[in-house]
């Protein structure tokens, strides 16, 4: 059963910003193993992974009915990819949902589908 679903669409060059004006929106956004990720892209490719990331985080945060604050913070969710990359979403560590992201030469968008199994 469908419990919740979220989208999210963010500007790629309001990511830029923020993270050009401080590595602590990063920080504060990414888990320390997407931050390892993070590090070894390029610089084109990092605005992506933390827009993706930054979409994906705020699409749970919808679909799970708390938005980012106090019951769900960034740090609570991480996205993780299977061996051949295909992204899932983990919240407090436990697997909660499927996430797709995507992102354009303007745009980064999220969509998160949550689920049970009754």
């Amino acid at each position: 059963m469908i419990t919740g679903i979220g989208l999210d669409i963010v500007e790629l060059s309001r990511i830029h910003r923020l993270d050009a004006r401080s590595p602590k929106f990063r920080e504060r956004v990414l888990t320390e193993s997407e931050l390892a990720e993070y590090g070894q892209l390029t610089a084109a490719r990092k605005v992506e992974f933390l827009a993706g990331r930054f979409a994906a985080k705020e699409a749970f945060s919808k679909a799970n009915g708390t938005g980012i604050g106090g019951a769900c913070s960034f740090q609570d969710i991480e996205i993780r990819k299977d061996a051949k990359g295909k992204p899932s979403i983990y919240f407090r560590n436990t697997e909660t949902g499927m996430v797709s992201i995507t992102h354009s030469k303007d745009f980064a968008a999220a969509q998160v589908l949550l689920q049970t199994n009754y």
